[in-house]
């Protein structure tokens, strides 16, 4: 049966999601986009336009669109700070809902949501979509394997200098809260390890033309005591890494680096005698499930199976929010000097 959907927030990321459900199998013949809206109704129009949306309900209020349509799911892509009353309305007309990250303005209303969605009986998920990605998922199996022991480290390096112009340059905490969420919620979920604490430094160096907070460096406590360990900018120029950040997993029995990209690298400890034992390269297997690895559009589709199987999603608000805490607590200890325990 072919499910309704509203898309609230009409800018420039909604066209990734309309392009990931009108051209991936699955996906265009199991959902349908009855709604557009945004608070520019001019916004809704051109998207709908562009994608040849022309049966589509256009509006600038949310609430008398999802009554009119009579939706079944809502795809909330709307700015942060209007996160908490959209996703709000859509469980309160009876829709799951589908939320751009990050899942809340702050962990209170995460909380809230979370609540808000149990009450409702509604699947309330999150698109972390680099979860979703080859690299992430082989890393992911790479470390259930147990080829390099028991993992103790995961670092990562993220040095890029996009300008973006628009909201993101008017943010506070912006690596932090915009994107360094994704580099966080990758590392949980390829460690399956819990966040327990976080000690932050956040800067805005010199040259930055973002308003906050274009640098932070980031250790945090896992459990089994894991550590992990962040350092980024959003105003790097030069040669940059990936978007996906510069990885190392350290194991006891060895390591494996990912650049981000294509490059993989792994190794056990090798038998040489003397101070260092060397090494032997050992093989990085392919993700697990070549579907699990299209992004954006693989969310979307995990987020369709949870709601016709009655399974949770991976990206599940009620778990997305123990990522959501690792970034409040990175800024927590950035803004007062201290370690952060880290409690979602």
């Amino acid at each position: 049966m072919t499910l309704k959907a509203v898309l609230c927030g009409c800018g420039a990321m909604a066209h990734g999601w309309v392009r990931a459900l009108k051209t991936t199998p699955g996906l265009a013949d199991a959902i349908e986009i009855v709604g557009l809206v945004d608070l520019d109704a001019r916004v809704a129009r051109q998207l709908a336009e562009t994608f040849g949306l022309t049966e589509a309900v256009i509006d600038t209020d949310l609430d008398r669109v999802l009554r009119e349509t009579r939706a079944d799911l809502l795809f909330d892509v709307v700015v942060p700070a209007a996160r908490r009353a959209v996703v709000a309305s859509g469980l309160e007309h009876g829709c799951h809902v589908l939320s751009e990250k990050p899942m809340a303005a702050s962990l209170d209303e995460a909380r809230e949501l979370v609540a808000l969605a149990e009450a409702a009986g509604r699947i309330h998920a999150v698109v972390q979509n680099r979860r979703f990605i080859s690299g992430i998922r082989r890393m992911r199996r790479f470390v259930e394997s147990g080829v390099i022991g028991d993992l103790t480290g995961i670092h990562c390096d993220f040095f890029i200098a996009p300008h973006f112009g628009g909201f993101r340059e008017k943010m506070d905490n912006v690596l932090l809260l915009d994107m360094a969420i994704h580099t966080f919620d990758a590392a949980r979920f390829v460690s399956g390890k819990r966040p327990l604490s976080v000690y932050c430094l956040e800067t805005n160096p010199a040259g930055s033309w973002y308003a906050h907070g274009a640098s932070a460096n980031a250790i945090f406590r896992l459990s089994d005591d894991v550590a992990f360990t962040y350092r980024g900018s959003w105003c790097a120029e030069g040669r940059r890494t990936s978007w996906e950040s510069a990885w190392r997993l350290v194991g006891s029995k060895g390591m494996l680096t990912w650049d981000g990209e294509e490059a993989f690298d792994a190794a056990v400890a090798g038998e040489e005698e003397g101070l260092l034992r060397g090494y032997r390269p050992i093989e990085v297997p392919p993700a697990p499930r070549e579907q699990e690895t299209h992004g954006h559009a693989s969310v979307i589709a995990d987020f369709l199976d949870a709601i016709r199987s009655g399974r949770p999603p991976e990206t599940a608000g009620f778990d997305n929010i123990k990522s959501l805490a690792m970034v409040f607590g990175a800024i927590e200890s950035a803004r007062t000097g201290q370690p952060v325990a880290i409690e979602a």
